[in-house]
């Protein structure tokens, strides 16, 4: 199943919730994941430019059913979600690839 990367950040008022009354949000979003077809790998709380990393695989509809959902809580801003591959499975994209762009015509080039 496809890996993906997410990071975002809290907003102020669901910081303030959490000091008022602090959690463990890792169960929430594994149940989260799962209602969505996936699986939680990581739930990391982060210091810098973000506040959270999550780790997770499934479809990319249940990905997508995961970030949906947790933008429009509203607890949540600058949400982000990479695809993660290892480095073998990007090889073989780079093997594939080659082989399209043998055949491939860029824009603006004619015939």
């Amino acid at each position: 199943m496809p890996l993906f990367i997410t990071q975002g950040r809290f907003t102020p008022d669901a910081m303030r919730a959490m000091l008022a009354k602090p959690e463990d949000r890792a169960a929430s979003v594994s149940q989260l994941f799962a209602q969505s077809g996936g699986r939680l790998l990581a739930y990391y709380m982060t210091f810098g430019e973000y506040d959270f990393l999550v780790v997770s695989e499934g479809p990319f509809e249940g990905v997508a059913t995961s970030a949906i959902v947790v933008a429009a809580g509203g607890g949540i801003t600058h949400l982000k979600t990479a695809l993660a591959m290892t480095s073998s499975e990007m090889k073989e994209a780079f093997v594939r690839a080659g082989t399209v762009a043998a055949s491939f015509r860029p824009a603006g080039t004619g015939g």
